[in-house]
C-alpha cells in the first residue's frame, strides 16, 4: 500500500526570513512615505518592532505581509499626528558623485517633492499600487480600505499630479 501523498508546506515566513526577503521593499515603501532615508529606517524599525513583539499571532494569518505593511503606514500616520520630527541636521552636506548619479537624484527629489504634495491616504496608496505593485485589494486590506477607497483615491491623486504638471499623461 502507497503512502499517501504529503501536503504541501504551507507555512508562514519566521520573522528573520520575512525581514531578510521584504526588508529592502518596506524601506522603500517609508522612503516614499517619509521623503528621508533616515525617517524610513526609523519607520521601518519601529513597525518592524511592533510586528515581532506579535508574531506569533501575525505569523498564523496567511496576510503577514498585509500586516506588517499596515503597522508600516499606522506608524508613518501616527508620527505624523504627533508632529514628530526627529532629528534636524545643522548642516547640509555635499553630494559627491558622477552626472548619473545627479541626475537619479533629481528624479528622486521630483518624485518625492510630487509625492509630498497629495494628502496622506491618496500618497500611501500610490505607493502600495504603483511602487510596491500591490493589487488594489492588497493595498485595501494592506490600509485597511475598500477597494473602492483605494481606486478613487489612487484617481484623485493621479488627477492632482497631472494638473499640477507633475506627471504627464504618458507617465500615468
Amino acid at each position: 500500500m502507497r503512502d499517501a501523498p504529503a501536503m504541501t508546506d504551507r507555512r508562514s515566513p519566521t520573522f528573520d526570513e520575512f525581514v531578510a526577503a521584504r526588508g529592502r521593499g518596506l524601506w522603500r515603501s517609508a522612503w516614499l512615505l517619509t521623503g528621508d532615508a533616515q525617517k524610513a529606517e526609523d519607520l521601518v524599525q519601529t513597525a518592524l518592532v511592533k510586528c515581532w513583539l506579535r508574531w506569533s499571532v501575525i505569523a498564523k494569518d496567511d496576510a503577514v505581509e498585509a500586516y506588517v505593511r499596515r503597522a508600516l503606514v499606522t506608524t508613518y500616520t501616527d508620527w505624523w499626528r504627533r508632529r514628530w520630527t526627529g532629528e534636524v541636521p545643522t548642516e547640509v552636506l555635499p553630494e559627491h558623485g558622477s552626472l548619473t548619479d545627479m541626475a537619479l537624484a533629481g528624479e528622486r527629489q521630483d518624485l518625492l517633492a510630487a509625492l509630498a504634495t497629495l494628502p496622506r491616504g491618496q500618497r500611501a496608496v500610490l505607493v502600495l499600487r504603483y511602487f510596491d505593485d500591490l493589487t488594489e485589494a492588497q493595498t485595501a486590506e494592506a490600509l485597511g480600505i475598500s477597494v473602492g477607497t483605494v481606486k478613487s483615491q489612487a484617481s484623485r491623486a493621479l488627477a492632482t499630479l497631472r494638473t499640477s504638471h507633475l506627471l504627464t499623461q504618458e507617465d500615468s
